[in-house]
């Protein structure tokens, strides 16, 4: 693999070295997914990031997406990560939508560059589906908190957008802060469930200016907890409008997420029901702090 050129970025960045860290290579196409998958353990981000033709394919670029575990078909944070590198170092030129051909699909990420300073990445998701209603008593043990300290008007439930979370409402910041996942319940958990990553979420904040915390747990695919999701941020927003959390059905809102691991992020959520159909939109600013090669 001599000259495997790599890029790293921050993704929902709030300034450089915050925000999820993500690799992106570049010339990947003759690489097999074996070979993607040692590269991704190696790299050992949460994603990881392999573009395999950086010509356009049905007006799109091929991405495949590894955790250090396994391949996904979706992720958030890869995906503003990775249109990011296309518009800068393949494309080299301002465009407005760039389209990602994932296995999940084609996914739109457009460019919001009307203040330059503060150029944002925007991914129109899928459709949001609502599955499997969970315990909170169980959650609770999962979490290591008591199951009153769970928003009990709203429920837990799996939702994906192409990718399912365990999406669980918390009353305060105080429970979001204390908790820790009790890995053998967790794992008992994740063998009747869909979804395999938890994402908790509450209205306080660290940040006035924001409308929620999160905090996102996926042992299952080798990360202990993820600093900045736009998968499962996705998943809540269609949740947050399907259950009018905000008493509408559509929101425009900002969620800050790795406080607790030292990785403040910033994730912009638009969602809006109409005719029983979810529009989901996701973004963020995403930074670039490093470029190289694997030798």
């Amino acid at each position: 693999m001599p000259g495997l050129a790599f890029y790293i970025v921050d993704v929902f960045a709030v300034a450089k070295y915050t925000g999820n860290q993500l690799a992106v290579f570049t010339n990947a196409a003759n690489l097999s997914p074996e070979q993607m998958q040692q590269i991704a353990k190696e790299v050992n981000y949460s994603e990881t990031t392999f573009v395999t033709s950086t010509q356009m394919v049905s007006d799109g670029y091929n991405v495949r997406i590894f955790t250090p575990e396994q391949e996904l078909p979706f992720a958030g944070h890869p995906t503003l990560g990775t249109a990011y590198i296309l518009q800068k170092e393949i494309i080299k030129t301002t465009v407005q939508k760039i389209l990602l051909n994932l296995k999940v699909g084609q996914i739109p990420v457009t460019v919001d560059d009307a203040n330059s300073s503060e150029e944002c990445l925007w991914m129109q998701q899928k459709a949001p589906t609502f599955h499997q209603i969970l315990d909170a008593d169980k959650i609770a043990e999962v979490l290591r908190i008591q199951s009153t300290e769970i928003d009990s008007r709203f429920p837990i439930q799996e939702v994906s957008t192409g990718v399912p979370f365990i999406i669980v409402p918390l009353k305060t910041l105080e429970s979001v802060k204390r908790i820790k996942v009790n890995k053998d319940k967790y794992f008992e958990l994740i063998n009747t469930t869909d979804a395999k990553s938890i994402l908790v979420f509450c209205p306080e904040t660290y940040k006035q200016e924001n409308h929620l915390n999160v905090r996102v747990f996926c042992d299952y695919l080798g990360i202990p907890e993820d600093p900045a999701t736009g998968s499962a941020n996705g998943c809540l927003a269609g949740y947050l409008v399907e259950y009018s959390y905000f008493g509408k059905q559509e929101i425009n809102v900002r969620v800050e997420q790795g406080y607790e691991i030292n990785r403040p992020s910033l994730l912009l959520l638009q969602a809006e029901k109409k005719d029983a159909a979810i529009g989901v939109n996701v973004g963020g600013k995403v930074i670039m702090v490093a470029k190289g090669e694997f030798v």
